[in-house]
C-alpha cells in the first residue's frame, strides 16, 4: 500500500499559473491524499481560479507571508495521516507519474527521507530548469544543470544530490518537523537550500528521482531572476544560510572565500545598476548575524554528520557556476 502524501501549494498572485497547475495536479497516477493551497493575499484573479476546484483546500491568508511562512502554515495543517509532504510551485506543472515515481522512489530507497524532482523549462520542453540544489564552499547555491539540454539526463539513473528544489520536492513528514520547517526569516529564496542543508547535518539524505518530471516556468511574478526582490532576498540569504549551517572547520576554512565572493558579487551587481539594492542585501545581512547564530548554535549542537561528510558533498571548482543565487518561482514571494 503506498503512503499518503499531502500536496502543498504556496500562491501569490499566479493567476495566469494555477488552473494548469491544479489540473495537472489532478490528473496524476497516484492521487495525493489531500491537495492545500495557501493564498498570500493575491490580488489578481488567481483565488476566484481555485475557488472552482472542490477537491482543493483552500486556506487564504491576510497576508503575503513569503514562501517559507506560507509552507509551515500549510504543512501544520495538513493531515497527520500523511507520511509525506509534497511541495510544488503554482507555476509548475507536473507530468502525469510525478507524484507516483516520487513515492515509489521512496518505497525503493528507505535510506532517504527527501526527494527532488527533474524540472524542465515550461517554455521549451527541450532545456532543463534544473535536477537538483548545489552548494559551494563559497556558500554560493545554485540549480544543477539549469539551462542544459534534457538529453543530459540519464532517466534510469536516481543519484544523491544535496538539496531538491521546493518547486517540487517531497519531504518525509517528521523530519520537516524536527528541523522545524523553513526558516521564516528568509520569507523567501535560499530557504530550501537551508532547510536541505539542516536536514543533512541532522543526517537525512537526499534522492533525484528524474523520472519525476515537472514542467517549470519560474520567477514569474517577481520581474524575474535579477529584479530588485530576488536579489535583495537572495544574497541576504545567501549570507545568513552559510553562517547557519556551515559546520565546525570548515566555516573557518572557507570563510575568506565566503567573503570574497560576497565582495564580487556586489561588485558585479554595481557594474548593472543595481549597488542600492545589493548593498542593502549585505547591510541587513550583517544585521541579521547575531540572530542566525543563536540559531547556528542550535544546529550545529545537534549536527550528527561528520564535518568530512558535509566537504564531501560540497561542490569545490575553483569557478562556480555562473548562476549566483537560486531562482524560484512565483511561490509566495
Amino acid at each position: 500500500m503506498l503512503d499518503k502524501v499531502s500536496v502543498i501549494i504556496v500562491n501569490w498572485n499566479c493567476e495566469q499559473f494555477i488552473e494548469q497547475c491544479l489540473l495537472s495536479l489532478l490528473a496524476q497516477t497516484v492521487k495525493p491524499f489531500e491537495i492545500i493551497l495557501v493564498d498570500n493575499s493575491s490580488s489578481d484573479g488567481s483565488v476566484d481560479i481555485v475557488r472552482r476546484f472542490s477537491s482543493i483546500r483552500l486556506i487564504e491568508l491576510d497576508q503575503n507571508t513569503g514562501f517559507a511562512a506560507g509552507n509551515n502554515f500549510a504543512i501544520k495543517a495538513a493531515s497527520t495521516e500523511s507520511e509525506w509532504i509534497a511541495l510544488l510551485n503554482p507555476d509548475a506543472f507536473p507530468s502525469p507519474t510525478w507524484l507516483e515515481e516520487l513515492v515509489g522512489s521512496t518505497q525503493n530507497n528507505p535510506e532517504f527521507d527527501v526527494f527532488g524532482s527533474t524540472l524542465v523549462n515550461a517554455m521549451d520542453s527541450s532545456v532543463l530548469d534544473g535536477t537538483g540544489d548545489v552548494y559551494h564552499a563559497s556558500g554560493l547555491v545554485w540549480r544543477k544543470d539549469h539551462g542544459a539540454e534534457d538529453s543530459v539526463v540519464n532517466r534510469d539513473v536516481e543519484s544523491e544530490i544535496f538539496s531538491p528544489c521546493a518547486a517540487a520536492a517531497l519531504y518525509r513528514r517528521s523530519i520537516f518537523f524536527e528541523a522545524n520547517g523553513f526558516d521564516e526569516d528568509f520569507f523567501c529564496y535560499v530557504e530550501d537550500v537551508d532547510l536541505g542543508f539542516r536536514l543533512r547535518l541532522a543526517g537525512h539524505r537526499c534522492l533525484y528521482v528524474p523520472r519525476s518530471v515537472v514542467y517549470h516556468v519560474g520567477s514569474g511574478t517577481i520581474g524575474g531572476q535579477h529584479s530588485d526582490f530576488s536579489v535583495y532576498h537572495g544574497h541576504r540569504n545567501l549570507v545568513w544560510a552559510y553562517i547557519k549551517n556551515m559546520p565546525g572547520l570548515l566555516f573557518w576554512a572557507c570563510l575568506p572565500l565566503h567573503i570574497s565572493m560576497n565582495l564580487i558579487v556586489i561588485i558585479y551587481f554595481i557594474l548593472k545598476g543595481q549597488g542600492k539594492v545589493i548593498l542593502k542585501a549585505k547591510w541587513d545581512a550583517l544585521l541579521g548575524i547575531p540572530l542566525m547564530w543563536k540559531k547556528r548554535q542550535n544546529i550545529q549542537k545537534n549536527r550528527v554528520v561528520s564535518v568530512k561528510e558535509i566537504w564531501e558533498l560540497l561542490d569545490k571548482r575553483l569557478i562556480p557556476n555562473r548562476h549566483s543565487y537560486k531562482k524560484t518561482g512565483c511561490n509566495g514571494e
